[in-house]
């Protein structure tokens, strides 16, 4: 098991890359995180949602990603409060301190998901959550050392170097620890180093001699590394002198599944920015709405921010704008959450640019999804990704742009200047990524091979895997 000293350590990078490293070597391997906390997430070939980086870490198997990866999947959709998922259904809304009180009960449903991934793979990748040395969630924990003691499974810890204070981290992360979970730790790994390894041997030689813990290896800094975040906004991009396409996406408060916009990040045609609150909308092509787990909630926090109007003015002066998943929701006439799915508010009126409206319901629609992209004045292109959605619209008719095999989906409005869809993903197929790209205005638009970029990202973790830590340590033999 993998768990670091805060988020964003590198626990998800480190799991994918043990995963091919042993992948490669012919051992039948899978990911594993018995809770995770993030809007980013995946559909598997069973209809369940799981974490993005389990989907990630799966791919690196060479495996279909399922449910039993990730048996606890928690969406925030307040400050304090998220959808619980559990082994891929959405069970039921909690704030934080009834989720505590809950854990016990699901504790059983995470054991079996890891019993059901031991008795199928040779071994079996745990990724912690956070950090275990947060104490006061410590008690009924399922997501670090409570899990960890419970299944009985080696720990290691990972800290980030790049944010300093690498050796306080790790030496408070175990001093913080109990006893019996201080000896389940078989040592650290230092993740994103860069510079002279020479100055960093005195202090890990201090650092092993003061915890009694080998250093399991240091991995470098890897620049450009490309692979979806778990959570947190990626804003790092191909570097061009001269791209040809601007394209703004606004932050919402609840932002969801935004690695849909890594093929654009990695698109050397195209500088994309993401604005956050407070913060105008630059000129630009292309304005993407992106998917929100309170899609209600965020459509009236993109009308606090004054966003409707810079859209409006944005369409008069003859740009192009796209809504994904909520964001399609949004750019319809009308949303209702009669049930109170996604908070208090039962209404909304949309930005009206679609002749759409939509009705929020319990069942959530959960599906992968392709078919042919027709927009005006293109061939037809094929198109994939996955629908993670609570709401259902009408006002889709035969004609629709897309046309998947669970029917047509999406819609063109405002003399094809306004676009929008249910589908998650769809950059990453690299014709239909390349057609809307033209639509908004990109010359001689190609889109990128996402699954190569992703392909090479995790090799060169891997690789680096290889080259710098003492695998044997692990009790992995070649």
């Amino acid at each position: 098991m993998v768990q670091g000293t805060t988020s964003d350590a590198g626990k998800s990078v480190l799991v994918a890359g043990l995963c091919r490293v042993l992948a490669r070597k012919g051992i039948k391997v899978a990911p594993f995180k018995p809770q995770n906390m993030a809007l980013n997430s995946a559909v598997t070939s069973d209809g369940g949602e799981i974490g993005r980086a389990q989907a990630v870490q799966a791919f690196a198997c060479g495996i279909e990603p399922t449910t039993d990866m990730n048996p606890v999947l928690l969406k925030p959709n307040t400050d304090i409060g998220a959808q619980i998922i559990v082994q891929g259904k959405a069970i039921t809304d909690m704030d934080a301190t009834g989720f505590h009180a809950y854990k016990p009960k699901v504790m059983p449903h995470v054991m079996e998901s890891f019993h059901r991934l031991q008795n199928t793979f040779d071994s079996v990748l745990v990724e912690g959550a956070g950090s275990p040395a947060e104490i006061n969630l410590r008690d009924r924990d399922i997501a670090n050392m409570g899990f960890a003691e419970e299944a009985d499974v080696p720990v290691i810890i990972i800290a980030d170097i790049d944010r300093g204070g690498v050796f306080a981290h790790l030496c408070g992360t175990l001093d913080l620890l109990s006893e019996s979970e201080q000896q389940r730790v078989v040592g650290f790994v230092i993740n994103r180093f860069r510079g002279d390894i020479a100055l960093l041997e005195p202090g890990i030689d201090w650092l092993e001699e003061r915890t009694g813990k080998p250093v399991i290896g240091v991995l470098p800094y890897l620049h450009g590394l490309m692979l979806e975040a778990e959570d947190a906004i990626d804003i790092s991009q191909v570097k061009n002198d001269q791209p040809q396409l601007k394209i703004v996406v606004p932050v919402l408060q609840r932002t969801s599944n935004h690695t849909d916009f890594d093929p654009l990040r990695m698109h050397p045609n195209v500088d994309l920015e993401f604005v956050g609150k407070n913060q105008a909308l630059p000129p630009a092509d292309l304005i993407i709405l992106p998917g929100s787990k309170s899609v209600i909630n965020d459509l009236n926090f993109l009308r606090e921010q004054g966003w409707d109007k810079q859209i409006e003015r944005h369409l008069r002066f003859g740009g192009k704008l796209m809504g994904i998943c909520g964001g399609y929701q949004m750019l319809g006439e009308m949303i209702t959450d009669p049930l109170g799915i996604e908070g208090n508010i039962t209404s909304a009126q949309g930005l009206g640019y679609l002749p759409l409206t939509t009705e929020l319901k319990q069942q959530k629609q959960l599906q992968r999804n392709q078919g042919r992209l027709t927009l005006p004045a293109q061939d037809s292109v094929t198109v994939f990704g996955y629908e993670i959605h609570a709401g259902t619209t009408s006002g889709v008719d035969d004609s629709a742009p897309l046309q998947l095999e669970q029917g047509p989906d999406g819609c063109l409005g405002i003399d094809n200047q306004v676009f929008g869809t249910y589908l998650h993903g769809v950059f990453e197929s690299s014709e239909a990524c390349g057609a809307i790209l033209q639509w908004a205005g990109l010359t001689e638009a190609e889109g990128v091979d996402f699954d190569q970029i992703r392909e090479e990202g995790i090799n060169r973790v891997a690789d680096a895997i290889e080259e710098n830590l003492d695998l044997k340590k692990l009790g992995i033999n070649f």
